[in-house]
């Protein structure tokens, strides 16, 4: 597997006071021909995230438009979303189109955890709004600590999500262990938890998020972030399954950092999407998308 880097494709600029750098966790929605809607999640001066977008010709590697303000904003100090909103995917139940959230929080001055909260997105796919208007996806017995970005998909007649938690915040060598477990739902409400999915490694994978899962006639292939705990920043990982239940993390995921320039130090948070009859990810570069977010596409299956 190669992943041939197309370059940085949006260049953050200030759109508002909410929207004032990076463009994290990119979610490409097709509009029309080749031009996709690419929800990011942008920050403000305190580096809290809300969320905004840009349109993108995904074959010219050209912006079309961007938001003239922000689409959903991070919420009120009491709230589960107080710190910022981190989206994962859209998915639809019952003909209505949703977003899950990683809901930041940092309360009474502890350590910052998550939630999962969730969007429903509007008819012309420019606005957003709280659904529920509480936690969607909240810790529990299972889940004890914190939990992050969600993968959510429909197939063979149940809905599948992978998500983040966190076992602890730190190990042995002082990085978190936060790995991607698995649930099931048959109505896209109630959800039956399957535990862990990606195995993960004490020094070699421990620190995994944002999961993009796709589907072919070969099985189930999945591409995260994750940090080893030796220092290296964020790298891209792969892992396959031939039934989304049972996952062989593989020791490489055909894309890397750059020799220099925008994601020359990093490489997190991708997004995969078909178009075409090809294979795209879009993904974030140095300081978790601080500049932009850039595009590549598979070159061999």
């Amino acid at each position: 597997m190669n992943w041939k880097k197309l370059g940085q494709i949006y260049h953050c600029k200030p759109i508002d006071n909410y929207l004032l750098s990076h463009a994290s966790n990119p979610l490409a929605i097709h509009l029309r021909g080749d031009i996709y809607r690419v929800f990011f999640s942008g920050r403000n001066k305190e580096n809290k995230s809300s969320v905004g977008y840009a349109d993108i010709d995904i074959v010219k590697q050209q912006e079309v438009d961007v938001c003239k303000n922000v689409v959903f904003k991070h919420g009120k100090s009491s709230s589960f979303y107080s710190h910022g909103v981190s989206i994962g995917n859209m998915y639809q139940v019952q003909n209505k189109n949703y977003i899950q959230f990683m809901a930041w929080q940092v309360k009474g001055g502890g350590h910052w955890r998550g939630d999962i909260g969730r969007l429903k997105l509007g008819d012309d796919f420019d606005s957003l709004e709280l659904d529920p208007k509480e936690v969607y996806f909240g810790s529990d017995g299972e889940d004890k600590v914190s939990l992050s970005y969600s993968w959510v998909m429909f197939d063979e007649g149940i809905y599948k999500m992978w998500y983040g938690t966190t076992i602890d915040w730190s190990s042995e060598n002082g990085e978190m262990v936060h790995v991607i477990k698995y649930t099931t739902s048959q109505d896209g409400e109630v959800w039956e938890k399957h535990g862990l999915a990606i195995p993960f490694k004490i020094g070699d994978a421990q620190a995994f998020s944002r999961p993009t899962v796709f589907k072919d006639v070969d099985g189930y292939h999945m591409w995260f972030s994750y940090r080893s705990g030796d220092g290296t920043k964020y790298r891209i990982g792969y892992a396959y399954s031939p039934d989304g239940l049972n996952w062989d993390r593989k020791k490489d995921s055909g894309i890397d950092v750059s020799p220099d320039g925008w994601d020359s130090e990093m490489i997190c948070y991708p997004f995969v999407f078909y178009h075409k009859g090809k294979k795209y990810m879009l993904y974030n570069g140095n300081d978790y998308g601080k500049t932009g977010f850039g595009l590549a596409v598979l070159e061999d299956d």
